[in-house]
């Protein structure tokens, strides 16, 4: 998931250009943000909860108050190193909850609602782009797994939806112990495929927990920006999921010696 407040600067490098990886064997891609989207978004599902529980807050305050909260969370994290589990983790949405909608009658049944809402097929909409990307990748005899901050609930989504069932390894950060953008995560990742970082491409929107920390690891990274905004950073982008596959070299197979 993006997080806003970057100091990169320069032009946008094409995926072409940085399609020549001849030396990856696997490619990872972080979830939220890059291959599922929130539909409704966060601050409407948390407002039609919060309704539900007598709040009275807009959806442009909650979408304000949902950004605050987030970001405390990452500094928290980030002050203790970026170390998680899965209790921090129910720790954190519960405290985002109670900040975002603190005018609710019972926020415990809005943590609840909210928690079995963000675990379902039907609040997430699936890139269009990513079943064909998956299947061309596949095909050229690379690895395809996903590597995301999500917690557990991304197993439970993950195995409800064909697309993602098809992605493996799945890493989740609770699970391995560290969050991205922390070597920790990415070492667990080299771990689970049993690659060198450099064999590995990580494909993340986030352009401190996915680009910049799979390029501190030693992998290949490209940065998720279908709309541009991160269009001032001198690092390579990838405007839509379908461009990686289209500008992998065909001649080559991940097989190939």
């Amino acid at each position: 998931m993006a997080a806003a407040g970057n100091d990169y600067s320069g032009e946008e490098e094409d995926v072409a250009e940085a399609a020549h990886w001849p030396d990856v064997r696997a490619v990872f891609f972080d979830a939220v943000g890059t291959v599922i989207h929130p539909e409704p978004s966060a601050a409407t599902a948390y407002a039609m909860v919060g309704r539900r529980h007598g709040s009275r807050l807009s959806t442009e305050e909650i979408r304000q108050r949902f950004a605050a909260a987030f970001r405390k969370q990452e500094l928290r994290d980030r002050s203790a190193g970026w170390a998680v589990s899965p209790a921090r983790e129910l720790e954190r949405w519960r405290t985002i909850v109670g900040e975002v909608l603190m005018d609710a009658s019972d926020l415990d049944a809005c943590f609840a609602e909210l928690y079995e809402h963000f675990s379902l097929p039907s609040a997430w909409r699936l890139d269009p782009d990513l079943p064909a990307t998956l299947a061309g990748l596949t095909s050229r005899g690379l690895t395809v797994g996903l590597a995301s901050n999500y917690d557990d609930r991304l197993r439970r989504l993950a195995a409800e939806v064909p697309a993602l069932a098809s992605l493996s390894p799945l890493l989740v950060s609770a699970e391995v112990g560290w969050r991205k953008p922390a070597e920790g995560f990415f070492t667990a990742l080299c771990q689970a495929v049993a690659l060198h970082p450099s064999e590995i491409l990580f494909v993340g929107d986030d352009p401190d927990n996915d680009y910049e920390g799979a390029r501190r690891a030693g992998m290949q990274a490209l940065l998720f920006d279908p709309q541009g905004r991160h269009a001032a950073l001198d690092v390579p982008r990838l405007e839509r999921l379908g461009d990686l596959d289209e500008s992998w070299p065909n001649s080559r197979r991940a097989t190939d010696s």
